[in-house]
């Protein structure tokens, strides 16, 4: 056998035991149809129902009619007013100064920390960060990377010491390392929210960067679900904010906000952005208008929070274990992960669609379902899936 051979049959092994995602044969809204069923979407970040949203298709639609589907690279011949539009309008909404968008929040993680962070310098992340957090770091070639303890300000603050000591020793070029804490907002497994006060009063006393990932808050958190800065009244206080258009306004891209000066760099030196192609149309037409709903009126976002609220209350009021989630991520801990396989095998035997969590996303013993629940849901389509929730937990006695 061929080195090329044993090459792809490393490949067949090692993807045998890989299960095929379900195939989705409808909108992403309160309910989902596959295989020809439909199916309670209970797992869907769609958080506000905007992926069905009439106003967002229409504002897609005229879009495309007007302009038709595709740009260019944003360097070249790719930068289109609708561009500038969402820009301006995502800096606004999220009280910075400015905004620059790329085609995924994945890539904006890794443009504002690999732009800014050069190899000499000193990033500090929390343990449970986002996978292209962890990319964006190594990326960046950062030679001084620590790990803090999830959500422990001790352990921050053990770390900001000793990344202080190593400050004293200047760069080759003799410029004094900087020093970058990390965070996602919302952990996206567990709901929680990074202790953002905190970690901003640390970064000051050590005169260190902050970066949150809201990825998870936008569109959820503070007012109108201007995201995890607002909803702790920390405008202007954390210097870069990336986001998500791809969770809450459903559709593709992400974005880094934050000082002028800042984002001006990033538009210049970014690699994210100057080597890949720019937003679609219709992806930011109905970015801009989902931005423009929520700036109108906090209405659709009061209907989430109200429909988590009843979700959880009445899913602990069965008994089920949800966690300490203080977001509409709601985990239904079960521990084992063979049973929260089970567990959700029989929800969809209910039409009910939501997928289980296990190791390598969350340690060993820490199975769970994670539920999400929707603007778009009905108290009607919560009860019907609170009840699939509990009759399943009693075949399995997991209550």
């Amino acid at each position: 056998m061929s080195n090329i051979q044993k090459f792809y049959q490393g490949l067949e092994v090692s993807t045998k035991a890989g299960k095929a995602p379900y195939t989705i044969e409808s909108g992403q809204g309160a309910y989902l149809t596959i295989n020809g069923t439909k199916k309670l979407n209970f797992c869907s970040s769609h958080y506000l129902g905007f992926a069905v949203d009439e106003r967002i298709k229409q504002a897609a639609i005229k879009a495309i009619e007007k302009y038709g589907l595709g740009t260019g690279y944003r360097t070249l011949a790719g930068t289109h007013e609708l561009h500038l539009k969402l820009e301006e309008a995502l800096a606004h909404f999220k009280g910075t100064e400015k905004a620059v968008v790329l085609s995924s929040a994945y890539m904006a993680n890794c443009a504002a920390i690999q732009t800014i962070i050069g190899k000499e310098d000193i990033v500090i992340s929390d343990e449970l960060n986002h996978a292209s957090i962890i990319d964006a770091v190594r990326l960046s070639g950062v030679k001084n990377k620590m790990i803090y303890k999830h959500a422990d300000m001790t352990s921050l603050e053990e770390k900001l010491k000793e990344a202080d000591e190593l400050r004293r020793t200047p760069k080759t070029n003799g410029e004094t390392p900087l020093i970058l804490i990390v965070t996602d907002g919302v952990f996206s497994m567990d709901g929680d929210l990074a202790p953002l006060p905190e970690i901003v009063n640390l970064a000051k006393e050590y005169e260190a960067l902050t970066m949150v990932d809201d990825a998870h808050g936008e569109g959820v958190l503070g007012r109108g679900g201007r995201g995890i800065v607002n909803h702790f009244g920390l405008e202007g206080e954390v210097d870069i904010e990336v986001g998500s258009l791809s969770k809450a306004f459903s559709v593709m891209g992400g974005f880094i906000a934050g000082k002028k000066s800042l984002i001006d760099f990033y538009l210049l030196k970014a690699r994210q952005r100057l080597f890949s192609i720019a937003l679609t149309i219709p992806d930011t037409a109905a970015a801009l208008e989902a931005v423009t709903i929520l700036q109108e009126s906090d209405e659709v976002v009061t209907k989430l929070w109200d429909n988590t609220k009843y979700l959880r209350s009445e899913l602990q009021k069965y008994g089920f274990d949800t966690g300490n989630s203080e977001t509409p991520i709601t985990p239904v801990m079960l521990g084992d992960e063979e049973i929260a396989k089970e567990f959700s095998t029989k929800l969809f035997a209910e039409d009910v669609f939501a997928t289980p969590i296990v190791f390598p996303m969350v340690a060993k013993g820490k199975a769970r379902i994670r539920v999400i629940p929707s603007a778009a849901h009905s108290k009607e389509d919560l009860d019907r899936g609170i009840a699939a929730f509990v009759k399943v937990a009693k075949e399995l006695n997991v209550l």
